[in-house]
């Protein structure tokens, strides 16, 4: 008998969510769901849950590059999620390190958290253009987009993003592709009403990372992220007074 294919190894670099709907803990659900193998690097830590994040630290840009070089050296990575990083040393550092890596890069541009907690200052905002540089694909959600300066400012910058559009009003969602140099791809669903939203975002990034880190083309990757997502979001368990955390383990 042949031996299985091993899993897809993938890396998220994000922070710590202590109530497990988002963050590296989203992270970690999504890829065992989907069939990966999780590693991480925690760039922070917070005290969060459906209400808002009351406490913020972030780690070393130290540590955080060696739990980076740990996991690429010995286990291996396929491909790199990126989420909250903290702080603008933190950002240098993750981009130092993924620079030659040579595996797809998803990176969501963490800014404010379902909540409405701000997650990243300015100067970290600022060296968010070396990793969109690197990055396979960004996906911004709406305030996220208008903060990076807009379509007309990703398209300077020549990078492939996912314009998410569940923060924008009406009955359907629309998420847009917009590749340099290609026909920009749109992705229409009916919303799903539910306060349950927390992790989203970390869902749906993860979720294409393990989709490209098994092969499959970005449109491919993220239709297939976006049906998982939205199987969470049906699967909600209702946990929490606020933005409650999503079904992931309900998925099949």
């Amino acid at each position: 008998m042949s031996n299985p294919a091993p899993p897809p190894r993938i890396l998220s670099i994000a922070g710590s969510d202590s109530s497990g709907g988002a963050g590296i803990q989203a992270d970690i659900k999504t890829i065992t769901m989907l069939g990966g193998y999780a590693m991480t690097a925690i760039t922070a830590i917070t005290a969060q849950n459906s209400l808002g994040a009351t406490l913020v630290e972030a780690l070393s840009p130290e540590m955080v590059g060696a739990q980076i070089d740990a996991c690429v050296c010995d286990i291996g990575v396929d491909a790199v999620k990126i989420g909250m990083l903290g702080s603008a040393a933190i950002a240098h550092v993750v981009a130092d390190r993924l620079e030659g890596l040579g595996v797809p890069i998803v990176f969501d541009p963490v800014m404010v958290a379902t909540s409405g907690a701000v997650l990243a200052d300015a100067e970290t905002v600022a060296a968010f253009d070396r990793l969109m540089a690197l990055a396979t694909l960004t996906t911004p959600n709406v305030p996220e987009l208008a903060a990076l300066g807009g379509a007309d400012a990703m398209a300077a910058r020549a990078v492939a993003y996912l314009a998410k559009g569940g923060d924008a009003e009406g009955d359907v969602v629309e998420d847009r592709l917009v590749v340099p140099d290609r026909e920009a791809l749109a992705w229409t669903a009916p919303r799903i009403r539910t306060r349950h939203t927390h992790g989203t975002g970390c869902t749906l990034s993860s979720a294409i990372a393990v989709g490209l880190a098994r092969g499959e083309s970005l449109a491919e990757a993220i239709g297939n992220a976006r049906r998982f997502v939205r199987a969470a979001l049906e699967s909600a368990p209702g946990f929490g007074a606020g933005h409650g955390p999503m079904g992931h383990q309900a998925v099949r």
